[in-house]
């Protein structure tokens, strides 16, 4: 019986997602695995993490693997999830996610809707309008 409960409690036997699965940046053949108009712009493993959490799934962050395709060796590009897809008998562990493409898909529909994601694009869009607008004026009038 142990034998056969170690498999799904053990993090090794969690199924891994990459940023770069749901990244919109990249190409299928750069390791997207779902359609670009799903997928979200530069995710990171810790929003992941947040998502499948949020979710109620059981989640392990192994910030220093690196996917295999990631030719950039920046921090922000580093990094996996390692997520419990299925309990100890078998069973999925939350019932609308049954497989790993449901679960990129949820992450990817959710990341956008996190608050570090709409506090981000809010306050940086108003900072760069304005200083650009300022300077792009001064030019015109010049």
């Amino acid at each position: 019986m142990a034998d056969l409960e170690k498999p799904y409690t053990d993090p090794s036997r969690f199924i891994c997602i990459y940023p770069a699965y749901i990244n919109s940046k990249k190409t299928i053949a750069e390791g997207r695995q779902i359609p670009v108009e799903k997928a979200v712009q530069n995710p990171t493993c810790t929003e992941i993490a947040d998502v499948c959490r949020a979710n109620k799934l059981n989640v392990v962050v192994e910030a220093d693997k690196m996917y295999t395709r990631e030719w950039n060796r920046d921090i922000q590009y580093r990094g996996r999830v390692r997520v419990q897809l299925n309990n100890e008998d078998g069973t999925p562990c939350v019932d609308k996610l049954t497989s790993r493409k449901a679960i990129m898909l949820r992450v990817a529909e959710e990341i956008p809707k996190l608050k570090t994601r709409t506090q981000k694009s809010g306050g940086g869009d108003q900072t760069v309008q304005q200083g650009e607008g300022g300077k792009k004026s001064k030019k015109k009038k010049k």
